[in-house]
């Protein structure tokens, strides 16, 4: 039986388990490798790499880090949790584990554009296509920028970017009007077709025109990863993320959840911090334990 089981190996779930380890913990991560972290082609915003540092290296990394102290990795997907009495019972598809307690460190799931797999991972990799102009906003001073979205979350993240460069354009996606205020320009027809070339986020709106950007922020949205912690009989907050208390404890003793499944900022940095608050928890937590 493992002190605690790690569901997701991300920065956050990674960060969990090297702590776990450090503690003397029997640590068990679970990591179907669908995260986002591993999608960033290069990363400024963690503080020891000034250069940069891809996603997929800082995983690497991180990954060498925790099993070094003994945390067991495993590249697998989570099928089920079930609690029996105060032991967790956690399957994939080759073996069933137990553990005093879990870490869900699930994650969301971008909501894309209309781009094969091929073209979105393309656009990716040549900035054309980003997702979160708190991590790279910085990077795209002074080009030409569209935000693809609508509402108040796309009309945000377009204020968001706005003092970054003058050629900010909202574009919505469906047949919304996007309202041009403090310096962004709204288009009122939608979006029919994205293609990329190796240089720009070209969109054809449904009226026919063509519009060209150096880079496309996605304003679409997310869906948290929840199913396995919803399965185990946690409830969702309002914006369909895991509730959490000052410690990541949920409401099941012995749950704790961490990173982009809960309700906060997501950054790297944020879920690294929130996985060293919920490894310490845990470890405190099961000294007061007798088995």
């Amino acid at each position: 039986m493992d002190d605690c089981i790690v569901i997701g190996g991300g920065p956050a779930g990674l960060t969990s388990a090297l702590y776990l380890a450090r503690f003397l913990r029997s640590v068990t991560v679970f990591d179907a490798q669908e995260g986002r972290a591993g999608t960033i082609p290069k990363t400024h915003n963690v503080a020891p790499f000034p250069d940069g540092i891809s996603g997929s290296d800082l995983l690497d990394r991180m990954r060498r880090h925790a099993r070094q102290y003994g945390a067991r990795l495993e590249n697998a997907t989570v099928s089920a949790v079930a609690r029996q009495g105060d032991i967790f019972h956690v399957t994939t598809k080759d073996e069933m584990r137990t553990a005093r307690t879990v870490i869900f460190a699930t994650g969301v799931v971008n909501h894309r554009p209309p781009l094969s797999d091929a073209e979105h991972d393309f656009g990716l990799n040549r900035g054309l296509i980003r997702y979160c102009p708190i991590c790279d906003a910085f990077e795209i001073r002074n080009k030409r920028i569209a935000v693809l979205g609508s509402g108040d979350h796309g009309l945000a993240e377009a204020e968001f970017i706005a003092p970054y460069s003058k050629s900010v354009t909202l574009i919505p996606p469906d047949g919304t009007v996007a309202v041009a205020r403090r310096g962004i320009e709204g288009l009122p027809s939608a979006m029919s077709t994205m293609t990329l070339s190796e240089s720009e986020a070209i969109v054809t709106l449904k009226s026919g025109e063509r519009r060209a950007f150096d880079s496309l922020y996605v304003a679409l949205g997310t869906t948290p990863r929840t199913a396995l912690a919803t399965g185990l009989g946690l409830h969702l907050g309002d914006r369909g993320c895991l509730n959490v208390d000052s410690r990541q404890k949920t409401l099941i003793p012995g749950v704790y959840a961490i990173g982009d499944v809960t309700d906060g900022l997501d950054q790297i940095a944020v879920a690294m911090g929130q996985a060293a608050v919920a490894a310490t928890a845990i470890h405190n937590d099961l000294r007061g334990l007798v088995r």
